[in-house]
């Protein structure tokens, strides 16, 4: 593991060379300035921090916050010594843009997300699945497929979440089957979502930016069956022949859960039609999405305080917290994960940063004209194991290589599918590591990568073969 740290270290120092700005001609060349160097020096250490949250306990987006306004510190210094102090604020004010429209979108549905939880939609599911009496080798097909096709639209992080609750919860007293399954788990959910917009953040940079439309992303649907399928294939057989002793459980979904589902899918469908049709950015749909929900919450929190009130007189004594609540759409909206969405605002904005120092003329021509597009996209889901798909493809995105449509198509892959080589390589792998602690570990993920690798491969020829890359 120290060894698997120390790569990413490295490697992000690395990867920072490829950072960009606002655009080519906009950045500066300070790349060989002392202030360049303590740039790059910022972004390694907080990015070191990021990588060992699990061990100090420092949760990541304080680090790159601090950082990111160090960086731009340092830039608004090289560019005043040149006389150029007045371009510094255009240029992070299109960062900011970027992380704005970035951040809204995702406020929104995770608040849908967590309404979902809240209304038990998740719980019920979970439920009905353990209660099916499956064998463990059911258990770990069906858990695969739900994870590929869930997390299209509720993201891998909480479709990896909800199917390892799964995991766990048949799979007491057969650890090889939860370490299987996990994997299982992580690799469908990250291949899943790499063929939607919605299925993880990486491919909804990519759909914001204009450069794949919605309907496109689907051109990687039998490219991300490939990469889940194979490793999926050879683990199968390491799952014991065994009926698991079912837990007995039973939850309901609470009032109007259905009908909040129904209003996900019709927020989907209008961002996709407002961006298609009207040209409009997709947080603005997404948040058209979140005022629907606020405003029937209110209806199910009108009926539910009505309840409340009729409850016994125990209810109205002083400091009395009942066990249940009248719904609130501003909890849902609180239980945001405010630490991921900040620690996106300072990635972006420290490699923003770096990019403005002038790593973008230093790099391009090496990944994208050196090496060739289709190394270099290569390169980046490889990249994407080691330290985070974020980082790199907002990098990638804003270095605007000269690529065809295909090839960006395939980065959006090998970004998504990448990360499930190395349990650390994805949030599904890392939270799943957190879940079944102890059990599904990163020696344990690592025993199976060379199967991983070998769907990952399989994906990129199958895209090539299908899609090509002209």
């Amino acid at each position: 593991m120290r060894m698997s740290k120390l790569i990413a270290m490295t490697t992000t120092i690395l990867c920072a060379f490829a950072a960009p700005a606002f655009a080519a001609d906009a950045a500066q060349d300070f790349t060989r300035h002392w202030a360049g160097y303590a740039c790059l020096a910022l972004f390694g250490t907080a990015y070191s921090l990021v990588i060992l949250e699990e061990n100090i306990h420092l949760r990541k987006s304080k680090p790159v916050m601090l950082f990111a306004g160090l960086i731009w510190m340092l830039v608004a210094y090289c560019y005043g010594q040149k006389g150029l102090g007045d371009d510094v604020a255009p240029l992070l004010r299109h960062n900011l843009l970027e992380f704005a429209e970035l951040m809204l979108f995702l406020m929104a549905a995770m608040s849908y997300i967590n309404t979902l939880d809240e209304r038990n939609v998740f719980a019920a599911l979970r439920a009905k699945l353990v209660a099916a009496k499956l064998s463990l080798r059911a258990i770990y097909w069906v858990t695969g497929l739900l994870a590929f096709f869930i997390s299209p639209l509720a993201d891998n992080l909480t479709t990896a979440l909800v199917m390892g609750a799964v995991v766990l919860a048949m799979g007491q007293g057969h650890p090889k089957f939860v370490v299987v399954s996990c994997i299982n788990v992580v690799v469908a959910a990250n291949a899943g979502g790499a063929f939607s917009p919605f299925g993880d953040i990486t491919t909804l940079m990519v759909w914001q930016k204009g450069l794949v439309e919605f309907r496109e992303f689907f051109a990687l649907f039998i490219p991300s069956v490939v990469s889940w399928i194979i490793p999926a294939f050879a683990m199968y057989f390491a799952i014991p022949k065994a009926q698991p002793a079912a837990p007995e459980q039973k939850e309901n979904v609470k009032r109007g859960g259905f009908i909040v589902i129904g209003l996900f899918l019709f927020t989907v469908f209008m961002t996709v039609m407002l961006h298609h049709e009207l040209h409009l950015p997709p947080f603005l749909g997404m948040m058209t999405g979140l005022g629907l929900l606020k405003i029937y919450g209110f209806f199910i929190e009108k009926r539910e305080r009505r309840d409340f009130d009729e409850l016994p007189a125990l209810a109205h004594i002083p400091n009395y917290k009942p066990a249940r609540k009248p719904f609130d759409i501003f909890v849902s909206l609180k239980r945001v994960e405010w630490d991921t969405l900040l620690f996106f605002y300072g990635v972006m904005l420290c490699v923003g940063g770096l990019g403005a120092m002038g790593y973008l003329s230093l790099m391009s021509k090496y990944l994208y004209i050196d090496l060739g597009a289709t190394t270099a996209n290569v390169l980046v889901g490889l990249l994407s194991a080691i330290i985070d798909n974020i980082p790199i493809m907002f990098a990638v995105l804003t270095l605007e290589p000269d690529i065809s449509h295909n090839q960006w198509l395939l980065v959006t892959l090998t970004a998504g599918i990448g990360g499930s080589l190395l349990s650390i390589g994805s949030a599904a792998g890392v939270a799943l590591m957190g879940q079944a602690r102890g059990t599904y570990t990163f020696f344990a993920h690592l025993k199976w990568t060379w199967a991983i690798a070998l769907g990952y491969a399989a994906g990129i020829y199958a895209h090539i073969w299908l899609n090509g890359l002209n």
